[in-house]
């Protein structure tokens, strides 16, 4: 309750700003979070591909800021407060901030998709029937996270309609490193984690760990579960920027296409996850797997969040809820 009151007041406040156009910045501000679904904000970070293409905008020099956290909540409100001018989060964030901001937010470009699978160490649990009260179900944000709102999806499809918050008791915050480490500790109370990799597949290593679902079943194919997002305000008054971005972004998905092994190369020099370049490499190429700006089942994310009450506004199409500019884009 404490968070969802948090939450509005920051959508009331942003309202509330004045939509007068901005100076173009000298600094751009960016979130990412862990995990290889974030690759491409790697790429662009290492690369300093925003400024480069910042440059052939005509801006001349600018300086990117880049920014970590470990839940989409957290960036969320960094973004309505007017710390970030970028969010990269879950497609259920930038939906709920699109339908309480009314129209006030709206997506740039997808980052990347990866399958999530939700994870447990209890050797009992081998559906989503068999959870208890006794369990505990790690995922960044409560119930608006993408991991949440397919645990939902998946709660609506093994117990019936009207079922999606059946498991909702039992899942707590957690942000991805913290959440393996807790399912790989047998004294946590978190014995179950919905993640995403790398992290899934160095949690796996484990033999008391085991698969219970992944996102794609759920789905019945690829999603997008990063987004890169940002306010109309700011897009308004940034037209450049936003074009910038844009390019940036589709330098790094060319990277990871033709030449993955560099840029997992790239990746490992920024993070200390114990795995090797050719896992990495297998987890780009996994089914499921899209690398590319064009957003991929933000359809069927709307559509499940506005009968599960969570949206007030059903958009009519993905096109919506984000900018012009990705309108030519090959989403669904």
């Amino acid at each position: 309750m404490r968070s969802a009151t948090r939450l509005l007041a920051l959508v009331l406040a942003f309202m509330l700003q004045p939509f007068a156009l901005q100076a173009q910045p000298v600094e751009i501000r960016i979130t990412k979070q862990p995990g290889l679904l974030y690759l491409p904000m790697i790429l662009m970070e290492t690369g300093k591909l925003v400024e480069k293409h910042a440059v052939a905008q005509g801006l001349g020099e600018v300086r990117t800021n880049w920014v970590t956290f470990n839940s989409g909540g957290a960036a969320t409100d960094a973004l309505l407060s007017g710390n970030v001018d970028f969010v990269t989060s879950g497609a259920s964030n930038l939906l709920l901030l699109w339908d309480r901001t009314k129209g006030g937010v709206k997506g740039v470009a997808a980052c990347g998709g990866m399958p999530m699978y939700l994870l447990t160490r209890n050797p009992a649990v081998k559906t989503l029937a068999d959870f208890t009260t006794k369990d505990r179900i790690a995922v960044p944000t409560i119930k608006v996270s993408s991991q949440a709102t397919i645990l939902q999806m998946a709660a609506e499809q093994q117990f019936g309609a009207g079922q999606a918050g059946k498991l909702d008791a039992i899942t707590l915050q957690l942000g991805h490193p913290d959440a393996t480490l807790s399912l790989l500790s047998p004294s946590s109370e978190v014995n179950s984690h919905f993640s995403l990799p790398p992290y899934q597949n160095i949690a796996l290593k484990d033999p008391a760990v085991h698969k219970v679902l992944s996102s794609v079943d759920v789905f019945g194919g690829p999603v997008n579960n990063a987004i890169v997002f940002a306010t109309a305000k700011f897009h308004d008054a940034n037209p450049k920027v936003i074009a910038a971005v844009m390019a940036a972004l589709a330098d790094a998905m060319e990277m990871i296409k033709t030449e993955p092994r560099k840029a997992i190369d790239i990746y490992l020099t920024q993070v200390k996850e114990k795995v090797t370049a050719e896992e990495l490499v297998a987890m780009l190429k996994e089914p499921g797997a899209v690398f590319d700006v064009a957003p991929v089942g933000m359809t069927k994310f709307a559509t499940f969040m506005a009968k599960a009450g969570t949206l007030k506004t059903t958009p009519a199409s993905w096109k919506d809820f984000f900018f012009a500019e990705a309108h030519a884009l090959n989403g669904n």
